[in-house]
């Protein structure tokens, strides 16, 4: 079985990631305390399911570019 994530949590990631992509990194529980900071009224579900999307986005992102690179060289 595949994980199937809502549209409402991509949609609120991909909005973050768009205003905010600095912010966020590999790391979930840092993930975790910025959605929570951006967000007002989230509740703790979906605040760990959009920072659980955008820890996978931002890994899968940077290894990809960093793969890019190593193609590169």
């Amino acid at each position: 079985m595949g994980k199937v994530k809502t549209e409402q949590i991509k949609n609120l990631g991909k909005e973050l990631m768009k205003r905010f992509p600095e912010k966020f990194s590999r790391n979930f529980n840092e993930n975790k305390i910025m959605v929570d900071e951006l967000t007002e009224g989230a509740s703790t579900k979906v605040r760990n399911r959009v920072a659980g999307y955008l820890t996978r986005t931002v890994s899968s992102t940077r290894s990809q570019s960093s793969s890019d690179e190593e193609l590169d060289e």
